[in-house]
């Protein structure tokens, strides 16, 4: 158990292979009630406090060659190197700053900025610059409860993710009484991938390696299965098979094997 040697604190996580360099890693740790992200080798010593400073800091990624790292910060999105010097902030002028990701060529950050329950994705360069907007998600909230029932954490947030060839984001948004599955080009081209009756849910799209399918999260049946379909959405059909008060709530693909 790595984060146990010369530990920090009693509940981290996160924990991922640092790109590039599998002899360190990255977590999380919760400290006198913040979180914060942390790099450590691979035995869980040499721990280091990336963001340097207080401030409940989550959404913790290292960029695909391991230069940078990406993070929010009491809902403001910050840039840094590896080690978590030089960290900018985004200035994106709006009060909810949430959720970056690399993209798989780790040229750009999206993540999504407004207010709480009304905010959409937003793409920067990996340096901070070259701010914008790419798309809207229509009044969608933003986030897909567990159950139809509410909890404490209001759900699981629901945020865009790239495509395999960084050159779009799939998302999802309200259009009309359904939440519908979208993608949205690097140039703000948007797609509505889905065409739903009222009252039907998508939730937490991801993109396979190789680029050609989607997987996603769906209420078509009446209940919240996970879905495959190709990547503009077509040829959709179900890979969970869940009664009634079940859900299926976060797929993930297998990563794409390295060639010989």
């Amino acid at each position: 158990m790595p984060t146990a040697i010369d530990r920090v604190s009693h509940y981290n996580a996160g924990l991922f292979f640092w790109p590039g360099d599998p002899s360190r890693l990255g977590f999380t740790a919760l400290m006198d009630g913040q979180s914060r992200p942390f790099q450590m080798r691979r035995d869980g010593s040499g721990k280091i406090d990336l963001s340097q400073r207080e401030g409940f800091t989550y959404g913790f990624h290292a960029s695909p060659d391991g230069k940078r790292i990406a993070y929010h910060r009491d809902y403001r999105v910050l840039l840094a190197n590896a080690d978590g010097s030089d960290a900018v902030e985004v200035e994106t002028g709006m009060s909810f700053n949430f959720a970056p990701i690399w993209s798989p060529d780790g040229e750009w950050v999206a993540f999504v900025a407004g207010v709480h329950d009304n905010c959409h994705p937003h793409i920067v360069r990996r340096d901070g610059s070259g701010l914008r907007k790419i798309a809207d998600r229509g009044g969608y909230q933003g986030w897909m409860l567990f159950l139809d029932v509410p909890d404490f954490h209001e759900g699981s947030s629901d945020v865009p993710t790239w495509s395999a060839d960084s050159q779009s984001l799939y998302y999802t948004a309200a259009v009309g009484d359904a939440v519908e599955l979208m993608r949205v080009s690097l140039d703000g081209h948007v797609q509505q991938l889905s065409h739903s009756p009222p009252g039907v849910l998508h939730y937490h799209p991801a993109a396979s390696p190789d680029g050609t399918r989607v997987l996603f999260g769906s209420t078509r049946d009446g209940v919240r299965q996970q879905w495959v379909a190709n990547a503009d959405g077509s040829a959709a059909r179900p890979i969970t098979t869940l009664a009634p008060g079940h859900a299926a709530m976060h797929g993930h693909w297998q990563p794409a094997a390295r060639q010989p």
